[in-house]
């Protein structure tokens, strides 16, 4: 019999959790990547994290961050981690699939991380529309990926990525003339 999963928004109190199985799932090494240098000084997206819980017990975490691409306001997705114990259960394409839902039912256009295209394509992301991108540091092109929330969101992607802007909220509706710095 399997256990059920809940999934639900991560809180302030959940902070130290996330962060714990983030550290458990990829070590030190994941502030040399290039998606990190995305999320230096940043907070995550408000109510668009999550974690998966069994019996109690946080057993995966997933987080959105606000970032531009060229002029285009758009998240990026990750880390994505899962307890070693429970991993190959679907937990994290549960969360990314939750975090996508989401981010497109607070009226977000556009998500982008760095991953498997052969994990992720089932949850609809593609390294084609990721192609012009730019990102912060060394990374492998065929990695970045892309998923378009609304018809056409994805289709004109280029230009380099960066953190959003510290001093200005980043929503869906903020003309992108205000976000560019």
């Amino acid at each position: 019999m399997s256990r059920p999963l809940f999934l639900a928004p991560e809180r302030r109190a959940d902070k130290a959790m996330s962060d714990g199985l983030i550290a458990g799932a990829f070590g030190p090494g994941r502030y040399a990547k290039a998606a990190e240098r995305l999320r230096e000084g940043s907070e995550p997206a408000a109510g668009l994290s999550f974690l998966a819980w069994i019996d109690g017990r946080a057993v995966g975490a997933v987080r959105l961050w606000p970032i531009v691409i060229g002029e285009t306001a758009a998240l990026l997705l990750g880390p994505i981690a899962v307890d070693e114990a429970d991993r190959g259960a679907g937990i994290g394409a549960a969360l990314v699939r939750r975090a996508c839902e989401a981010a497109s039912a607070a009226g977000h256009h556009l998500i982008l991380l760095v991953g498997d295209e052969e994990y992720f394509a089932r949850m609809g992301f593609a390294a084609a529309p990721a192609r012009r991108i730019e990102m912060p540091g060394p990374v492998d092109q065929n990695r970045v990926l892309a998923k378009g929330l609304t018809a056409g969101a994805a289709d004109a992607l280029a230009g380099p990525a960066r953190a959003a802007p510290k001093t200005a909220e980043v929503r869906p509706e903020t003309p992108l003339a205000r976000v560019a710095s």
